[in-house]
């Protein structure tokens, strides 16, 4: 599962906040590095593909790959901080008296957003990349513990005392880690969103079971 796909889509978030960064050498360079970058990564291997190569398929140099990213794996984690972000909304949009299951169910509301339908096939292609490279898997899953670590610092400064912030985060990233697995799998056909409470709902029903 790769939640930094936003490319928050993790993927396609990290590329538009690169696109808005950069527009005043190239506008739209960025999108068209991001695409080109992710069809090398799948048809020939992430670690058989140079950034110049990525450069020279959509006909710009090497050093305007670098403006945008910083190295080729950030066309594929551009967009933590935007998941970052779109997490840290949701918590803060949740009600002051909000228990912290409804906290988290803000949180993955909020996160949803980032994944819109016209962006699944990209987010499919993105982790079939990142399966088939364990340093770059290991790079998702620090991604993900850095999500969590943050996720429960802000229900700690809600009020959320331990251990329930810290179970209450990594219930969200177990949550937000199913929905995007189902979210991406083939014929599923429901919104990210949709997946995602569902998901806590059967988290709800086995803690309540409990």
């Amino acid at each position: 599962m790769s939640v930094t796909d936003v490319t928050l889509d993790p993927d396609v978030s990290g590329c538009h906040h690169y696109t808005r960064a950069m527009v005043r050498w190239e506008p739209g360079t960025a999108a068209r590095l991001y695409e080109a970058a992710l069809e090398l990564f799948a048809t020939r291997g992430f670690e058989q593909t140079t950034a110049a190569e990525i450069a020279a398929a959509v006909g710009v140099t090497e050093r305007t790959f670098f403006r945008h990213f910083a190295d080729k794996r950030e066309v594929l984690f551009g967009g933590q901080r935007m998941l970052v972000e779109a997490f840290l909304a949701g918590v803060d949009a949740a009600p002051g008296d909000a228990a912290p299951l409804q906290v988290v169910a803000s949180a993955l509301r909020s996160a949803a957003e980032a994944f819109p339908d016209e962006r699944r096939s990209h987010s499919r292609k993105r982790q079939t990349v990142i399966d088939r490279n364990p340093a770059l898997q290991e790079r998702e899953r620090h991604k993900l513990a850095g999500l969590a670590a943050t996720l429960g610092e802000a229900l700690r400064a809600r009020g959320v005392a331990e251990p329930a912030a810290t179970l209450a985060a990594q219930s969200a990233m177990s949550v937000f880690g199913i929905a995007f697995a189902q979210w991406i799998s083939a014929g599923e056909e429901r919104s990210m969103g949709e997946i995602a409470a569902d998901v806590l709902r059967e988290l709800s029903v086995v803690t309540s079971a409990g």
